[in-house]
């Protein structure tokens, strides 16, 4: 029962950052210039380096992927690719709760509801 119950808060995680998700776009232009795109491409490699990083290297090594995502994050908001669209108070309300309802769930294997 308390696996049923873990991958059932996997599951509201999931689906909590999915409805959160769908009113942010990313895009990615093409450049008269070669020197303008580099900081989009920047984002995706060091956003994909701190992931592997956080996965798979030893503990040691945790806050350089810290802070591989937090450079990533910042060129995003750099280059201007992120477009947040309007959030209704209830989407906000209905993903928040699954993500920390589905957090907790995974991490005791009790429901809070």
């Amino acid at each position: 029962m308390r696996l049923f119950l873990r991958l059932l808060g996997l599951g509201f995680i999931i689906g909590g950052i999915y409805i959160l998700g769908q009113n942010i776009i990313f895009t990615t232009n093409p450049y008269p210039y070669w020197w303008r795109g580099i900081s989009a491409d920047g984002s995706i490699i060091s956003l994909m380096s701190g992931i592997m990083i956080l996965i798979f290297a030893p503990r040691s090594m945790k806050r350089l992927g810290f802070i591989s995502v937090a450079v990533a994050i910042a060129l995003i908001f750099v280059s201007s690719k992120a477009i947040l669209n309007p959030t209704s108070l209830w989407q906000f309300f209905l993903s928040f709760t699954m993500i920390a309802g589905g957090y907790q769930t995974l991490t005791t294997g009790r429901s809070p509801f």
